[in-house]
């Protein structure tokens, strides 16, 4: 009797993995050139499947010649920008003018300044580290130097080390200015 009874969780806890495996494998999303294989005749999907790297060389060739550049007072640093909304709409925003920003130091590890219009914002819960640039009530830039968490909409990230940041950003009020080129 009690090998019928040990033999039943199993076999449930079996019947339900299988049952999540099958509804996962369900969720599974195509790409467009693998939807069009499942739809089209030879000659659509070979024109599908060109136009779409007709599209990706355009997209990586437009990528590769407009990027968004930033400095810490006198000082250029490499970012590595997210690909969002938001950072479209910063890029949007600075793509005529640059921008520079009057930062203030805050809470012994950040500096965070006013950018002077709202930006598209996706909220989420984080912790950051030193080098994350982030969007904070979806109209100020905040530059880490230390860690907080908080829910933020992720800009980028500075490509220097802690101790680098911290040079930069620790020693009082800053101007960034941001410009794409």
């Amino acid at each position: 009797m009690k090998k019928e009874k040990r033999s039943f969780p199993r076999r449930a806890i079996l019947l339900a993995v299988c049952f999540l495996l099958i509804c996962l494998s369900a969720c599974g999303s195509r790409s467009a050139a693998e939807s069009a294989d499942c739809t089209g005749s030879g000659a659509a999907k070979e024109e599908t499947a060109g136009q779409l790297e007709e599209i990706g060389s355009t997209e990586s060739e437009q990528t590769e010649k407009v990027t968004m550049q930033m400095k810490i007072n006198d000082t250029t640093v490499t970012v590595q920008w997210e690909e969002n909304e938001s950072v479209s709409a910063l890029m949007d925003l600075v793509r005529e003018n640059p921008l520079t920003v009057d930062m203030s130091m805050y809470g012994g590890f950040e500096q965070v300044g006013p950018l002077g219009t709202s930006l598209p914002r996706n909220d989420k819960q984080t912790t950051t580290s030193a080098g994350d640039i982030v969007l904070y009530s979806g109209n100020q830039i905040v530059v880490f130097y230390g860690s907080n968490s908080w829910a933020y909409t992720r800009l980028g990230h500075v490509e220097l080390s802690w101790a680098e940041m911290t040079d930069l950003l620790s020693h009082g009020d800053v101007t960034i200015t941001l410009s794409v080129e």
